[in-house]
């Protein structure tokens, strides 16, 4: 049975037992000492590639060997037999097992590196054929990551594990807790059932780990199913509640955990599951993390799954980066920033107090030009002060962390002397920032900067990273080993004129150490000459001979030693500076955190002079007023081929509840861009950013919904339809008077009269039963006729001009109904054949003729179809409809109105006509 990654083995529900490799399961009696050894450690890691240490190489073998050949590109070799047929082998180089480990994990494989833990001198004393011990170090999953080169430093890797309580017969609430550990962030939180996918898209974890009883309840198969990371179930024994809440004590060295705050048994469950998790990983080593922090159920706008990828927040709808809200509107210019910045974008706050803070720093950075050019200067040298902690913190930082936490702290410093001279108060957020900041010790940047030298390498074990005058006795055995090199020179150069051999020379190789080479005809002159006693022969070349000699080995020996000292000597510098820094791992963390929202706050205020965005006015209200809003991803990619982007206003505050605008227009003419770039503003106003319009009036919203473009789902067997109706039940059963709605082209789907009534009942429910503020486009435009009805509903149109029978989208809202959908127009625009389009026009042609000539043709009211709604009122006498008229007529002052307000009076009056009986 053939290897899968951890994602695969959580789909099926199989343990990682299932699908242990054939080397596991062959008997190691008859295997050579090595190939025991390996098959012992692999029978103990079935579930993952294992990298086994020989030398400069991981080697991979048998059916692992198979699965990393094809997924990696390397060759396939073998090596030796093992019952009786060749055992497949490939390797990596230890140096560049980074890159390999990197594929090897964004393919959904789980990698346990396999280490050499004793010297090989060592194993020789147990006996010739003894093998040199190996352990596992670390299991390498997407979750656990550390390594600089294996992150994304734009992106939090985060585990997320979950966790269940039971609070009725059929019900559970769900534990999340997130874990950073190449950053420390630890955060818990509770969701009902119905919340848990938005929450876990909230978080956009990069593995998930949870009990097997969790992830085998048939109600979560699919979610699991389709989350896009590696699902990792735990044994539900190693899960009992007491030992969750032993772990979490002992990760941070407490009695109780009253001190952090009250978690529910569910968020103590999934804390201790992912402790767990991380223990097993990481093989013992304890990662700094943060102390626990609890988010409480409705502190961030809770935005689905769904309408994360309608509005494409973080990611576009092919996965890039490139061409999301996120990248529109990034400033940042450190790591920790961008991750944070894309943090809030996934979760915009709900408590008003908090989002009236990042406003007002944000203001402050935008009144004072030169402090946030100043600040962005002294941000953008300072390195991923959170990351290089985590590797500090769990043994496998190296001298360019310590050079990182050395010019982070330099940097924050720097920051907070600035902070602290400012003769302005500083907001509150900017003020806590700056107490943190300057919480930074000052002898510890200035022993860093004393210990390190300009020039350092990767890794410690390559010596030569600390700073020449730091510790004296370093410098000593440097150089002794400076000077045996200036010796051997000597030497050679003694040797080459008692030998008379100009072309003698001393060299070295890792096999024979320092020997002297001399042409084949000088050394055996040497073999019986003057040298005889003082050289000795140690290997003959085809056009050469190698010998050594007292003296040489003497001098070799001097340097091996001293080189090895050297190392061992800048291994305890390296040592004593890393318990320094952990000494004050709480402040360094602190540190990072205010760097990082720093940057955000002084990235949106350089966001909104570059671009004149406005702040939001935020309140508790249930207000919606945008005027002049703009699409900030569209404006973008058009301020980039130099073309307008038209603003356009929008209000849905209705009195007491939200007011739903009908949206009708053109294909092409700007419906979904108007809706979503609504959604988007609501969504940088609770972030905390300022905003792409010229005033916004925002009441808080609690959720918001998108039901924008459409898609088949075939793999879970659903139409394109299905899929429209599924998002679009999310949206009727869980709206609230306080969110935010923005639907496109319900119904459209299905045939025409079935998709208007889901239309018209979806219109009817979001105003009689939500309540709340919506935007809804649609190409039925028979539903304009529901404003007549639905008080807190109004419609509105996209513009669109005629010139020599070519249209033209102007982009502009107004109020009224589109006349038409132009879908003829916008098919000769995409390219479809000139006859084609031709006959659809003369197609069209006889359809709109016969509908019109139709002897008695019903209403839409009349339609059985909408039988079962309530009767309109009684229409009022002819006499009193017609002084209605008048008076309305009266009050117009054709000279004193705007084209727009004459426009609307004429849609008033249409509208008032349209209400007559009939004859």
């Amino acid at each position: 049975m053939s290897h899968r990654p951890a994602r695969s083995i959580a789909k099926t529900g199989a343990s990682p037992a299932d699908y242990s490799t054939s080397a596991a399961n062959l008997d190691g009696a008859g295997a050579t000492p090595m190939m025991a050894q390996y098959i012992e450690i692999k029978a103990a890691n079935t579930d993952c590639l294992l990298f086994y240490r020989m030398g400069d190489f991981y080697e991979l073998f048998f059916e692992d060997a198979e699965i990393a050949s094809r997924a990696l590109g390397i060759v396939l070799t073998k090596r030796g037999k093992h019952g009786g047929a060749d055992i497949p082998m490939c390797g990596v180089p230890v140096d560049r097992a980074d890159d390999y480990l990197s594929r090897l994990i964004a393919l959904g494989h789980r990698v346990a590196v396999c280490a050499q833990t004793e010297d090989a001198a060592e194993a020789k004393k147990r006996g010739p054929k003894s093998v040199v011990r190996r352990e596992v170090v670390r299991l390498v999953t997407p979750g656990t990551i550390t390594e600089d080169r294996l992150l994304d430093p734009a992106r939090a890797n985060l585990l997320l594990a979950v966790g269940r309580r039971k609070i009725s017969d059929a019900a559970y609430a769900y534990g999340l807790a997130a874990l950073d550990i190449s950053t420390g962030r630890f955060s818990l939180s509770e969701v009902e059932a119905g919340e848990l996918a938005a929450a876990i898209a909230r978080h956009e974890p990069r593995e998930i780990v949870l009990s097997e009883t969790i992830h085998a309840d048939p109600g979560l198969a699919r979610l699991w199913r389709e989350i896009p990371a590696a699902v990792t179930p735990l044994a539900q024994a190693e899960l009992e509640p007491a030992s969750a809440e032993r772990r979490i004590r002992e990760q941070f060295g407490v009695a109780t955990l009253e001190g952090f705050g009250s978690f529910t048994r569910a968020e103590i469950a999934a804390a201790g599951a992912a402790l767990l998790y991380i223990e097993r990983t990481q093989v013992g080593a304890r990662p700094i993390l943060n102390p626990p922090t609890r988010e409480a159920s409705g502190e961030t706008l809770s935005i689905d799954a769904a309408t994360r990828a309608n509005l494409e927040l973080t990611r576009t709808l092919a996965g890039e980066r490139a061409g999301s809200l996120l990248a529109a509107i990034d400033r940042t210019v450190s790591a920790g920033g961008t991750r944070l910045l894309a943090e809030h974008l996934a979760g915009p706050l709900t408590n008003l107090p908090a989002i009236t803070r990042r406003h007002e720093a944000v203001t402050f950075l935008v009144n004072d030009p030169v402090l946030r050019a100043a600040l962005r200067e002294a941000l953008a040298r300072a390195p991923d002060l959170a990351r290089a902690l985590s590797r500090i913190g769990l043994g496998r930082g190296g001298p360019r962390d310590l050079a990182a936490l050395r010019d982070g702290l330099a940097a924050a410093s720097g920051i907070a002397e600035r902070f602290f001279a400012q003769s302005v108060p500083l907001p509150d957020d900017l003020a806590a920032l700056a107490q943190r900041l300057g919480q930074v010790d000052a002898e510890l940047i200035e022993a860093l900067r004393a210990a390190l030298a300009d020039d350092l390498p990767l890794n410690r074990r390559d010596g030569g990273f600390v700073r020449e005058g730091y510790d004296a006795e370093l410098d000593e055995v440097r150089l002794l080993g400076q000077d045996s090199r200036k010796v051997i020179a000597a030497l050679q150069a003694r040797y080459a004129e008692e030998t008379g051999c100009r072309t003698l020379r001393i060299k070295h190789n890792n096999v024979l150490g320092y020997f002297i080479e001399v042409p084949q005809a000088v050394g055996e002159s040497c073999l019986k000459g003057l040298m005889r006693d003082t050289f000795v022969h140690r290997q003959t070349m085809v056009d050469a001979m190698r010998f050594t000699s007292v003296e040489l080995g003497e001098l070799e020996a001097r340097i091996a030693g001293a080189s090895e000292r050297a190392l061992a000597l800048e291994g305890e510098v390296f040592d004593a500076l890393a318990v320094r820094v952990m000494a004050q791992a709480g402040i360094v963390a602190g540190v990072a955190e205010a760097l990082a929202a720093l940057d955000v706050a002084a990235s949106h205020a350089e966001l909104a002079v570059e671009l004149d965005w406005t702040r939001p006015f935020v309140d508790e209200g249930l207000g919606f007023v945008v005027e002049g809003g703009r699409h900030p991803v569209v404006e973008a990619a058009l301020r980039r081929s130099g073309e307008p982007f038209i603003a356009n206003d929008c209000d849905l505050s209705g009195e007491g509840r939200g007011r739903i605008r009908l949206v009708t227009g053109p294909n092409m003419g700007g419906k979904s861009t108007f809706l979503r770039q609504n959604a988007l503003i609501a969504v940088l106003a609770q972030m905390g950013a300022f905003v792409p319009a010229r005033r916004v009036h925002l009441g808080v919203v609690d959720r918001l919904f998108s039901r924008v473009g459409a898609a088949d789902d075939l793999a879970r067997g659903h139409s394109t339809f299905m899929v429209e109706m599924v998002e679009t039940a999310a949206i009727l059963n869980q709206a609230t008077r306080r969110s935010l709605v923005v639907l496109d082209e319900i119904g459209r789907g299905t045939a025409t009269f079935d998709g208007l009534s889901i239309a018209w009942a979806c219109l009817e429910h979001l105003h009689e039963q939500n309540g709340c503020r919506a935007l809804f486009a649609t190409h039925f435009h028979e539903l304009t006729a529901l404003s007549q009805r639905l008080s807190r509903l109004d419609n509105a149109t996209l513009r669109v001009a005629e010139h020599k029978g070519e249209v033209v989208f102007l982009h502009e809202v107004v109020p009224g109904v589109a006349e038409r959908s132009y879908g003829l127009q916008v098919a000769r625009l995409a390219g479809l054949p000139a006859s084609v389009v031709a006959r659809a026009g003369s197609i069209l042609k006889g359809l709109e003729k016969a509908e019109r000539e139709r002897p008695s043709r019903p209403r839409i009211d009349d339609l059985p179809l909408f039988a079962s709604l309530a009767p309109p009122p009684p229409p009022e006498p002819p006499q009193e409809r017609a002084d209605a008229l008048r008076l309305m007529l009266d009050g117009i002052d054709p000279d004193a109105m705007t084209p727009r307000e004459a426009h609307e009076a004429l849609y008033r009056l249409k509208a008032e006509r349209s209400s007559e009986p009939s004859a």
